[in-house]
């Protein structure tokens, strides 16, 4: 009975909160703040040599933050090997027909795989999306001093100006690339 329970979509009222207890748990008991692009700092300077000024700190003390991201990382190979839905992905019929212009059809995984697989990888739309994007992602998570999750979670929660103009920010960038810049690059 629980894995029937655990194996479907929570609804927002129960994960949203869950989500949301994080935050002053862990202020509560060890005065740390939610977030997870931190933690590739803190593998950095445990792989590299302490003559890079940016990896001068005492990483061990952020141990707890790996085993988190860590934590993270298994929890959703567990989910996705035992608590996967066995039911069908549902993608709105509007939005169907929207991708299969762009010549994406196939909804078998969380990730369309028309366009994230190892081929599409060394075509031009693939390197925008992966490579370039990526590069966009983690260049923006330095840039914005966090990712999405800690500028809107931690840091809205500590009523931070800075979260709320990142976070504005995150959804303002979102729109325009879904809805202006992201046809353009599926059409390549």
């Amino acid at each position: 009975m629980l894995l029937e329970f655990l194996s479907q979509p929570w609804p927002w009222y129960v994960a949203g909160p869950l989500i949301g207890l994080t935050v002053p748990i862990l202020l509560i008991i060890g005065n740390k703040s939610f977030g997870i692009s931190s933690s590739l700092r803190h593998i950095c300077a445990s792989c590299f040599p302490a003559n890079i000024s940016f990896f001068k700190y005492d990483w061990k003390k952020e141990v707890w933050n790996l085993l988190f991201v860590l934590g993270v990382f298994f929890g959703g190979v567990i989910t996705i090997n035992l608590l996967s839905n066995p039911n069908p992905i549902q993608v709105n019929p509007n939005l169907v027909e929207e991708l299969a212009t762009y010549g994406i059809t196939n909804f078998n995984n969380l990730v369309p795989q028309d366009i994230m697989n190892w081929q599409s990888l060394f075509t031009l739309k693939g390197f925008f999306l992966m490579v370039v994007g990526g590069f966009l992602v983690g260049f923006g998570t330095r840039y914005a001093g966090g990712c999405t999750s800690g500028h809107a979670i931690m840091g809205l929660s500590n009523l931070q100006w800075p979260s709320l103009v990142a976070t504005i920010s995150f959804m303002v960038g979102g729109f325009i690339m879904a809805n202006l810049i992201l046809p353009h690059i599926l059409s390549l």
